[in-house]
């Protein structure tokens, strides 16, 4: 059981975003090198990773949703393949609106960018194409999108509309509501900017800067710089990664193309490949060919320890938006009433307390919270404990 957040796989088209997707989650969703493969989003379960807490109760998981391969536990998560992109969308270009509606319904955002500079920002075929402008496209297309909204709330603030108790922050909060923002988070983001309280003294760039800041603390996002089997991508992301223009945000490198090949041979007994690993083990036959297309492979899992797949997806929601990955326990006993141990693995918000962790089971768990035990220690925590990564608590409750 986990909370349920959603991955938002963005990019323009034709750059491998289609492939990513079903090699993460092994759907069959069209594939090809033409604009907009991918009309309406494709959802999907895809799977990260959390080292297993059983091990260390000497127990065995039994889990309830996901697995568990070698005491590695694989927690599902919703990944969503959204509608191709291209420049102009915030302005109704290609299928913007329809793009910028369903980016809406994801949590955190993982930008595919061909690195390997075969596609143009049309998503055409071409060569010697910078990554470097599919990262600020993106980038800023969502950032014209918030300052659209944005101006509108400074629009209805300026108009009198509001009343004179009213406070900036108020009328931006209810304005971006749908981006599940406050008014708190607003305030802050202001102080951020130091633009001062009175939108009649912000400028273009004020709110220019300010629009960014809302929107990279609401919808975060990081680079997957895929294509990386490519000697022109690994180049690009040699320069890329090493440009301190790039600081502010996470890249990864990886091949969807390794992974996807790697996971289909798993499936056919061909190899034995546990998403994420840096290695694999040749088990069935295979030609001489398919031997030499293993090898490459191998190579690039040994430059870049992995294929950047399962990589891509857990920075995205265990560094980027920072969830905490927490196994419901009991201090007595692992196991449930059914015998069931460990079964549930939660994901839940950063910097959640024991009391929120007790409400994420249920609602009359979290009514009822008493306190918590950290099932590792035995201690008694108290409902304002900050939940780590990989606690066991056990839920002391009245109901």
């Amino acid at each position: 059981m986990s909370t349920s957040y959603r991955i938002g796989l963005v990019g323009k088209p034709s750059v491998g975003k289609s492939s990513f997707f079903n090699a993460a989650t092994m759907n069959d969703v069209p594939e090809g090198a033409y604009p907009f493969t991918t009309i309406d989003p494709s959802v999907g379960e895809a799977f990260v990773r959390v080292d297993c807490a059983a091990p260390e109760f000497d127990e065995e998981c039994t889990p309830s949703v996901g697995y568990c391969d070698r005491g590695t536990r694989f927690v599902p998560t919703k990944l969503v393949d959204v509608a191709g992109l291209i420049p102009g969308a915030h302005e109704g270009n290609g299928l913007g609106n329809q793009f910028l509606t369903d980016l809406n319904e994801t949590d955190v955002l993982v930008h595919v960018v061909d690195f390997s500079g075969t596609t143009d920002a049309e998503g055409e075929p071409t060569e010697s194409y910078d990554p470097r402008d599919d990262i600020a496209f993106l980038e800023e297309e969502l950032d014209q999108w918030y300052l659209g909204i944005l101006e509108k709330g400074i629009e209805r603030y300026a108009s009198g509309y509001t009343t004179e108790d009213d406070a900036i922050e108020e009328e931006l909060a209810e304005q971006m509501s749908a981006f599940k923002t406050t008014e708190d988070e607003i305030k802050r983001l202001i102080r951020r900017v130091d633009i001062g309280f009175d939108p009649d003294e912000w400028d273009e760039t004020d709110e220019l800067e300010l629009a960014r800041e809302i929107r990279t603390a609401t919808k975060p996002l990081m680079i997957a710089a895929n294509k990386m089997d490519t000697p022109a991508a690994q180049e690009n992301f040699e320069e890329i990664a090493n440009d301190p223009d790039y600081d502010h945000l996470t890249i990864v490198p990886c091949s969807a193309h390794a992974e996807k090949a790697l996971k289909s041979a798993d499936k056919a007994g061909v190899v034995d490949y546990r998403p994420g690993d840096a290695d694999f083990e040749i088990t069935g036959d295979v030609s001489a060919g398919q031997k030499e297309g293993l090898e490459q492979i191998r190579g690039f899992l040994t430059e870049y320890g992995a294929t950047g797949v399962q990589a891509a997806l857990e920075t995205a929601l265990f560094d980027v938006l920072g969830v905490t990955p927490v196994f419901p326990g009991g201090a007595n006993g692992l196991g449930n009433e059914h015998g069931e141990v460990l079964p549930d693995c939660y994901l839940i918000p950063p910097n959640s307390t024991a009391e929120a962790f007790a409400y994420s089971l249920h609602s009359d768990i979290g009514a009822g919270f008493l306190h918590a035990i950290d099932c590792r220690t035995n201690r008694q925590l108290g409902k304002d404990y900050e939940v780590e990564s990989r606690d066991v608590i056990e839920v002391i409750t009245t109901n």
